[in-house]
């Protein structure tokens, strides 16, 4: 191998680029979710198909991003000038509302040298609830679903598919300028690896990039052989479906074995008839987030990065669920809840390390209808919550944390782009659970309606908390009313409703636990 410093000066010019694709998305894109929230992600892959390098982005896009890939690639070719469009969840997608963007960079003779990739989620994209993440029972109430389509083949625009796609949104003008960034962003992407290529040469840079694929392994075995070897189990469970009150298990069965680990999931839940459930591809992502916590910052994340790591799942759970499964929520919330099972079988073989569970849920609230004498909008915004708790430290408050990493949609931001307002936003105080170290608190959003409107909510952590560690006390559970009047209505954590003119609705989100005793004093 190269000087290791070399290597990971490279890492950081590939990564620059994906984060240069990620700044020209947002600042081109139209919806507040990309512009203000960064609900996107990019990333680089070789000419093989493998994971070069990715952005500092979302956690549950970018660990499913090479099973897209792949999908995509025993499909379709891309030839100098085409970009693919897909958002099938079952074809290494997460939710409908998440829509990838391929491009390739060729050589002179239309070899492919590189696959840049880059996934947003838009606002919408149809279905039965405004947003496209309501409570839903079936694939089709969720939106649009796009196989791997040609969104531009040999440089021309496949106008055929754009129109029937904004046929189905509620807002087509800002789909399509949102798409327009997405391909603004790859293009960006191009021309960078285009420099470094005439720069550096095909043949240094991609000696160099398999000794950065080497590299990755190289750390994650290292990380993985710090471990003790053994067979943890730990269960955690979902609140329910939406439908009745029964929990819904996630299981996992981690083996420590030398510098390799397997972890299997098959013993979870079968899949339900609502949202929870998740595609593979997104149980990976979950399960490659948790091992980069225990790597640490600041190493390269590539297609060697996985090689260690073997993920069994079982078909047809919720963990691996068959189309035509409703899966909105399960990217967003069944997600959060994988990472709060491994955290809790790491806790059984470092129980020094590991921090207590986090908020838990994405807090996901969607609400449309129409403003300015009738124009329609949506509008999207996951809710951040209470850190757990940590060995040593206390959890952070108000914060997005694992499978989210997006921001929030500023006050300013969303009065002027919506007919809400935000009566307010604070910390919801004494919801993190106390201990030695206290978790995070979660936080109190409230809008009053200006026009009557529809929300979907999908949230966890409502009926089971999140869990503190050696000692520490759970966190707070979420809570989520209607205030119409002077009267107060508790709703369901996952449901869809009406709102009327002056009605405010309070969203509550979970703390996270503590950890360690919490020391009393004697008198």
């Amino acid at each position: 191998m190269k000087n290791i410093i070399e290597v990971e000066v490279f890492n950081k010019l590939f990564s620059s680029i994906a984060e240069e694709m990620g700044i020209i998305l947002r600042r081109s894109s139209f919806s507040s979710n990309i512009k203000e929230r960064c609900d996107f992600s990019c990333a680089i892959f070789d000419r093989r198909g493998e994971l070069a390098a990715q952005a500092a982005h979302i956690p549950v896009h970018l660990g499913a991003m090479p099973k897209t890939l792949e999908f995509v690639l025993k499909k379709l070719t891309l030839d100098p000038g085409d970009i693919i469009i897909v958002n099938n969840p079952f074809q290494g997608g997460s939710h409908l509302p998440d829509i990838t963007l391929i491009e390739a960079l060729h050589d002179e003779h239309g070899n492919v040298l590189f696959y840049l990739v880059n996934r947003a989620h838009h606002a919408d994209v149809g279905g039965k609830t405004p947003g496209s993440m309501g409570f839903s029972t079936c694939l089709s109430e969720e939106g649009v679903l796009i196989p791997p389509t040609y969104l531009h083949k040999d440089g021309c625009l496949n106008e055929n598919f754009l129109h029937d796609f904004l046929a189905k949104v509620r807002n087509p003008m800002e789909r399509q300028g949102d798409l327009r960034a997405q391909i603004a962003s790859l293009q960006r992407g191009g021309m960078r690896l285009s420099e470094l290529l005439e720069k550096y040469g095909e043949e240094y840079i991609f000696t160099i990039l398999d000794q950065l694929k080497d590299y990755g392994e190289q750390l994650m075995r290292g990380c993985i052989r710090r471990l003790p070897d053994g067979c943890f189990h730990f269960t955690d469970y979902l609140d329910n479906d939406g439908l009745d009150q029964k929990h819904i298990s996630i299981g996992v069965e981690l083996t420590i074995q030398g510098d390799q680990v397997l972890v299997d999931f098959s013993k979870s839940g079968d899949q339900i008839k609502t949202p929870l459930n998740t595609v593979q591809a997104v149980t990976i992502s979950a399960t490659m987030y948790v091992f980069q916590c225990l790597l640490g910052e600041g190493y390269p994340v590539n297609q060697g990065s996985y090689r260690p790591i073997v993920i069994k799942t079982r078909s047809g759970s919720i963990l691996d669920s068959l189309e035509p499964a409703p899966v909105a929520a399960g990217n967003v919330e069944t997600s959060q809840r994988i990472v709060d099972t491994l955290f809790g079988a790491l806790a059984l073989a470092l129980p020094d390390r590991i921090p207590a569970a986090s908020c838990g849920s994405m807090n996901n609230i969607a609400i449309g209808g129409t403003k300015d004498g009738g124009s329609p909008y949506t509008y999207y915004e996951t809710i951040g919550g209470g850190m757990g708790a940590r060995p040593h430290k206390s959890g952070l408050s108000g914060i997005h944390t694992h499978m989210t990493n997006t921001m929030n949609t500023p006050v300013e931001a969303l009065e002027r782009s919506f007919p809400l307002q935000v009566e307010k936003y604070a910390l919801r105080r004494g919801s993190g659970g106390q201990g030695k170290f206290q978790g995070g608190e979660g936080l109190i959003r409230t809008y009053r309606f200006l026009e009557e409107g529809k929300i979907s909510l999908l949230m966890e952590r409502r009926t089971l908390a999140p869990y503190g560690l050696a000692g520490g006390l759970n966190g707070k559970k979420g809570e989520c009313l209607l205030v119409r009047g002077d009267k107060k209505k508790k709703l369901a954590g996952k449901i869809n409703l009406r709102a009327e003119k002056g009605d405010r609705l309070v969203i509550k989100t979970p703390g996270g636990g503590g950890w360690g005793y919490q020391k009393t004093e004697i008198r």
